[in-house]
């Protein structure tokens, strides 16, 4: 029988040790692995002028060393907890995600060794959070956080339809409450143009598009009878409430593209957003490849 696997990427940041708490909990949750992964990221000038090798031993030495003190910070979150380290050399970016191809999550922090202090979420983070072809958290905002529901981004997209099943799990898995969000554009009359959506009071076909939302949570609330859902219609963009309710949300569960208001880029607008400016971890569900 398969043992599931959850990586984590650290480089010894507070965000990477964040990452490490909550992927210990989820590992500990899934009955999974947990590997510990750090990329020594050593170019190809470094290599040309380290010629008795002493220079990658000494790396390669730190690199372990961060790693086997993640896995320890990991199993004093969980102890007993299964893991594994890993150490690897070249891109970041790149060998994170060819670890994400047999994993069944990946988990980064949102910041991490770079020099760029004023951006709000780290290169490799985003890169491979744009590129990975599974299931891939973010714990960024207030962190590791335990308290307060599952949020989760649903329009009638296919990959949202697969997002909303994967917050039912997590939000059962945890014995949390889920809140499910649908926005949409109701249609104004001409006398309205060029006023936005948000503040214009539209009763009926609120009425309408919450009647549809709750039709299609019957079978999922079926499903999880002990999974409390709250479900919120609002004219704002996804991003934006989405955002606002990671302020009380322990995860935020968005999938990896959409439609309407979730439609964007190779990521998703929504997702990108959020890698941004959310206030807890952010899960990207997509089916692995």
């Amino acid at each position: 029988m398969r043992t599931a696997t959850i990586v984590v990427a650290t480089d010894g940041t507070a965000s990477s040790r964040a990452a490490i708490r909550w992927a210990a909990r989820e590992a500990a949750r899934r009955n999974a692995t947990l590997r510990v992964t750090h990329v020594i990221d050593w170019q190809h000038g470094e290599a040309r002028y380290d010629l008795d090798g002493g220079g990658f031993a000494a790396a390669r030495q730190i690199a372990e060393g961060v790693a086997r003190t993640g896995a320890a910070l990991a199993r004093e979150v969980v102890p007993d907890l299964p893991t594994e380290i890993d150490v690897l050399v070249g891109n970041p970016a790149a060998r994170l995600l060819s670890q994400a191809t047999d994993a069944d999550l990946l988990v980064l922090g949102s910041r991490g060794r770079g020099g760029f202090a004023s951006l709000v979420l780290g290169s490799v983070s985003q890169r491979v959070a744009m590129h990975a072809t599974g299931p891939v958290v973010v714990v960024r905002g207030r962190g590791d956080v335990t308290d307060g529901p599952v949020a989760v981004g649903f329009d009638d997209s296919e990959q949202s339809q697969h997002a909303l099943q994967t917050a039912f799990e997590l939000a059962a898995a945890r014995g949390t409450s889920l809140a499910v969000i649908r926005t949409y554009l109701p249609m104004l009359p001409l006398y309205l143009a060029g006023v936005t959506a948000v503040g214009v009071a539209t009763p009926e076909e609120d009425a309408a598009e919450r009647l549809r939302l709750e039709e299609q949570l019957a079978p999922w609330r079926e499903k999880f009878p002990e999974v409390q859902v709250e479900a919120l219609l609002s004219h704002d963009s996804a991003a934006a409430v989405l955002s606002g309710v990671s302020h009380g949300a322990q995860l935020v569960v968005v999938g990896s593209r959409g439609h309407g208001t979730f439609t964007g880029t190779l990521l998703g607008s929504t997702g990108l957003q959020l890698l941004h400016h959310a206030d807890s971890p952010v899960y990207l569900d997509r089916q692995a490849a």
